[in-house]
């Protein structure tokens, strides 16, 4: 039987694009020798005292790029673990190659999208916090639709925040700082750390470092806004 138009659920939008991308050699060999070790299955919902072999709080960071900052923040942060999303396989290999030569064992990955793992393999009030560094702006109008803070994106982090755990975003394009600040700000279920005097946005807090793209852009006087909000 042919549903009429108006009972076929529309197509899921998601807010990425996926990308395969150039690979180094470093980084094949990293996704072929140690994906077992570091990457998880994102069918399965997490228990990380299993997979961390201990007790401790839990960040998780979507779209962690080549997974430089992601490695230097685990390294700084030793008390803490992190689950890093990511769909650019290079960037994974990269992340992994990181991980096993440095001795970083703080540090799991899903290759998947974040969404689906947020709903899936993410225990509710189970994360310290959530951490969205330069998402993809999707600067056309009519992309808008596809970036991932909107209403529900806020109310699935919610979800999985208990009370005084966080959610950090980042972005370089003041467009979409304005559009994240207003969503969150309307969202009763948190609250944001900034003063009236800092306009809505926090300086940068000493966890999250500085990127060669981001010191790039600050030579150039290219601004980059942070807005970190705490569950309530």
């Amino acid at each position: 039987m042919v549903l009429p138009e108006a009972a076929v659920s529309p197509p899921r939008i998601k807010s990425f694009v996926q990308r395969i991308g150039r690979m180094t050699d470093a980084q094949r060999f990293a996704l072929d020798n140690f994906w077992d070790k570091y990457c998880l299955d994102h069918n399965k919902c997490c228990d990380f005292a299993t997979i961390f072999g201990r007790q401790a709080p839990v960040i998780v960071e979507i779209g962690f790029g080549n997974g430089e900052s992601l490695a230097q923040t685990a390294i700084d942060n030793p008390d803490k673990d992190y689950i890093g999303i990511e769909v650019h396989k290079p960037g994974i290999g990269n992340l992994l190659a990181q991980l096993e030569r440095q001795n970083i064992s703080n540090v799991r990955v899903f290759y998947h999208d974040a969404i689906e793992v947020l709903e899936t393999c993410i225990p509710e009030q189970s994360l310290a916090g959530i951490h969205l560094f330069f998402p993809d702006p999707w600067h056309k109008r009519k992309h808008h639709k596809r970036r991932i803070v909107r209403p529900s994106f806020i109310k699935l982090i919610a979800q999985k925040l208990p009370s005084g755990a966080y959610f950090h975003a980042a972005t370089d394009w003041q467009h979409y700082a304005v559009h994240m600040l207003k969503i969150l700000t309307a969202a009763e279920s948190f609250r944001n750390q900034s003063t009236d005097a800092q306009g809505g946005y926090c300086p940068r807090p000493d966890y999250r470092p500085l990127t060669k793209f981001e010191q790039r852009g600050l030579r150039l006087g290219h601004g980059v806004w942070d807005l970190i909000f705490t569950r309530v």
